[in-house]
């Protein structure tokens, strides 16, 4: 998929929780799957990204976006028809440092140069510093939500 110029990607946007917006002409919404199903607890998830695409190998030109989203999976192992697998994914026990490093990797190489990366996570699984050593950069700033959440903001600047 090569972006139509839109300068926001959700890398992996699930159902767009958290956007106000959830058809926000600015953004490519992509993600690994399509879901369209009644959950355990009676409500309803739609996930219908532009394009499907998987996070940790984007097929976008470098530098394609001005901002990019990325809130992967974060549940390690959650049972593979859990509400919270059809809602937010998983990741694998044995990879999924691997995976997020993959991930957060590919999402700056179609961040534009000075273009910001939100980095969602929920530390339930996997503590924020894990996370952090496994992709090898620090967050400009972060700020915990909730319990668990945090978001973590970066922004890539060229090497000179």
């Amino acid at each position: 998929m090569i972006s139509d110029g839109k300068p926001i990607l959700d890398a992996c946007c699930g159902s767009r929780m958290f956007w106000f917006d959830k058809d926000n002409p600015l953004v490519d919404f992509q993600d690994i799957r399509e879901e369209d199903c009644v959950l355990q607890n009676g409500r309803y998830l739609l996930v219908h990204p532009n394009f499907l695409g998987d996070y940790t190998n984007m097929s976008m030109p470098d530098k394609s976006y001005k901002l990019v989203i990325f809130d992967p999976p974060h549940l390690i192992n959650p049972g593979i028809n859990s509400i919270y697998t059809k809602k937010y994914g998983r990741l694998e026990r044995n990879s999924w440092k691997d995976n997020i490093k993959k991930g957060f990797n590919e999402c700056m190489r179609v961040l534009d140069d000075y273009g910001v990366l939100i980095f969602k996570w929920s530390d339930i699984d996997a503590k924020v510093k894990s996370v952090i050593q496994a992709i090898g950069q620090v967050p400009l700033v972060g700020h915990k939500t909730s319990r668990h959440c945090i978001w973590m903001v970066f922004m890539k600047l060229p090497i000179e």
